[in-house]
């Protein structure tokens, strides 16, 4: 199933990567397509980078065809504009000799987030190149078995979603897959907080985006180090736990959630997040989060429950073994969802209570 994946970390609070899998054996998603949609022009090109940051060295440019896909319709005396790379959020944590960089990630993007000349700023290039540890949320490894596990812990062998929803949601779900009865029949066979990512996985998709455009595969695509590691800060088994461990009544505020708003203004939010993604500002983003959960919440008590489980108690697991995991003199590049960052219990906040001084790059 092409490109279906991970929507909800687009859409909202920061998705695990082990629903990927699920939704890409959607057979009704493996059926859909839509148009791919343009993207706003870039932003303006941030000053080099500082020599000082601990642990880098800024790598000569790729020998490749540079990039000249003018999105933004600027023109120089010597041709179109380059494209740059998106301003995605990124860190730098130091305690001592201890370095651990930082970047906020969205697991599916446009073509245009990564100009194939310089897929990310020379300050993360750099960074890469002077890690010996590449951290993700879970491994690579444990990313190819994770579709066993979701659709072990996230569908039914029958249809079981309508007699786990009040008749009132099931009614606005068959509503708004009104005209596509596969989606429908596929939909029907998965738990609450499945069907509430395959809902918003539809809305992303019309958005154009694409996962082979995510950060993580990205970042792999250029973490080429002959004696570096890629790592999981956490398991295949926690991230799925984080979901399954949500109540009935959690859940179905999940889907509610995803119901409440028209696909076109879902789409707009969907953009608006890659918007202020490309911007660069952690803080700004969960704002912006906070803000939109607390337009849509059927339920604040439920709402505030759902976000503990699925972003601040991982937040707390993501700085514990980011931590264990550097060492003096050993950077080590951590990748996480953008909505994991920012805010009074982001990573960004967890670790400056840990000692670290943490500052944009």
């Amino acid at each position: 199933m092409p490109d279906a994946t991970a929507a909800r970390q687009v859409a909202r609070r920061g998705v695990v990567l082990a629903v990927v899998a699920v939704v890409a054996a959607s057979c009704f998603l493996a059926r859909a397509a839509f148009a791919l949609t343009g993207v706003a022009a870039p932003p303006t090109p941030s000053a080099a980078p500082s020599a000082s940051l601990p642990g880098l060295r800024v790598p000569t440019p790729r020998a490749t065809a540079p990039d000249i896909t003018d999105r933004s319709e600027g023109t120089t005396a010597s041709g179109p504009v380059r494209a740059q790379p998106a301003h995605m959020p990124f860190y730098v944590a130091t305690r001592g000799q201890t370095t651990i960089y930082l970047l906020g990630t969205l697991h599916v993007g446009y073509p245009d987030d990564y100009p194939a000349s310089m897929p990310f700023r020379k300050p993360i290039l750099g960074a890469l190149d002077a890690s010996p540890t590449l951290a993700l949320e879970i491994s690579p490894d444990d990313l190819l078995v994770s579709q066993d596990e979701v659709s072990k812990y996230g569908t039914c062998r029958v249809p079981c979603l309508q007699r786990a929803l009040p008749d009132a949601l099931w009614k606005r779900l068959e509503a708004r897959l009104r005209g596509n009865p596969a989606m429908l029949a596929d939909i029907s066979r998965s738990r609450p907080w499945l069907a509430s990512m395959l809902v918003e996985t539809v809305d992303t998709l019309k958005a154009g985006f694409q996962t082979e455009y995510g950060s993580e595969t990205q970042l792999q695509n250029v973490y080429l180090r002959p004696r570096g590691r890629v790592v999981g800060l956490e398991t295949i088994s926690e991230q799925i736990s984080a979901f399954t461990r949500l109540t009935q009544a959690q859940q179905r505020e999940m889907l509610a959630q995803d119901l409440a708003q028209t696909p076109a203004e879902n789409i707009a939010d969907v953009k608006e997040l890659h918007r202020l993604w490309r911007i660069g500002d952690a803080d700004a983003l969960k704002a912006w989060d906070d803000a939109k959960t607390e337009k849509i919440a059927r339920s604040k008590v439920l709402a505030a429950q759902i976000d503990n489980r699925l972003v601040y108690d991982r937040n707390y697991r993501f700085v514990a073994r980011a931590v264990l995991l550097a060492a003096p003199n050993k950077p080590i590049f951590v990748a996480i969802g953008a909505l994991h960052l920012g805010g009074k219990r982001g990573v960004l906040a967890l670790l400056r209570k840990r000692g670290f001084v943490v500052e944009g790059a």
